[in-house]
């Protein structure tokens, strides 16, 4: 059984879901990959449908009724994965911003390179944004540099989704407790992951803006990511994201 899986949030990308599939399947290292669609209206969970019988046993498709956020589909594949004893765990966006061919790399920094969680990095050393608008480019920038600011967390990129977790980081996390759901999810785990001691090494990516589909930003979202910030910052003096151990 392969030992990696790739978790795919989807919501209507009809226009990139099959060409991703075919593309991950296509690597040299054997990934699986987990689609957790949210009910898309444009059938993107029937195209990953059809993909199931091309890739039996490989592909594997959790499908949600209603659009029930980033983070709680990422959730629910993580405790799909850790239950089927994957031992690295990928969160990736289906719309080809982010290079499934980076998937070995970010693989290769938990596998061979000590890290618990590799995060691909649009803001280091070899990063690049490639075909983003300037303001965007701002508030992206200024949004890792407040996130720095409020959590002290050693991050360039801490609104990063390329990630690759080893599952000892994610048996660890009490993942009932993470609350949010759009990008501050991406911040709040790795906060957490910091926070119970492990190491987070940063890998640097080139980040694409996407060419088919929409972006599925909105302004609740960077209210959410700005304001959740705060919370989760006052909330770790207090409480812990670890899980409890529950002893006989």
């Amino acid at each position: 059984m392969a030992d990696s899986l790739v978790i795919i949030p989807t919501y209507n990308e009809r226009e990139n879901i099959a060409r991703m599939i075919d593309t991950i399947f296509s690597l040299d290292q054997d990934f699986h990959l987990l689609i957790v669609d949210d009910g898309s209206p444009d059938g993107t969970a029937e195209l990953a449908r059809r993909q199931q019988e091309r890739y039996p046993g490989r592909l594997f498709l959790i499908e949600r009724k209603g659009k029930l956020g980033l983070g709680t589909a990422y959730i629910a594949g993580f405790k799909w994965g850790l239950q089927r004893g994957y031992e690295y765990l990928f969160e990736m966006d289906a719309d080809f911003s982010h290079n499934p061919r980076d998937l070995a790399r970010l693989r290769a920094a938990c596998a061979e390179e000590g890290a618990d969680l590799a995060i691909g990095s649009r803001y280091v050393r070899g990063g690049k944004l490639e075909n983003w608008p300037f303001d965007r480019i701002f508030l992206s920038m200024g949004a890792s540099l407040y996130v720095r600011l409020i959590t002290w967390m050693p991050v360039n990129d801490p609104t990063a989704g390329f990630i690759c977790y080893h599952r000892r980081v994610l048996s660890a996390i009490d993942l009932d407790k993470i609350r949010f759901v759009g990008y501050a999810f991406q911040i709040e785990m790795k906060f957490a992951a910091y926070q119970l001691g492990f190491r987070l090494k940063e890998v640097p990516i080139t980040f694409t803006d996407r060419i088919e589909g929409s972006s599925k930003m909105s302004k609740g979202i960077v209210k959410e990511a700005i304001w959740g910030v705060l919370q989760m910052r006052m909330r770790s003096f207090f409480s812990t994201y670890a899980l409890e151990v529950q002893r006989g």
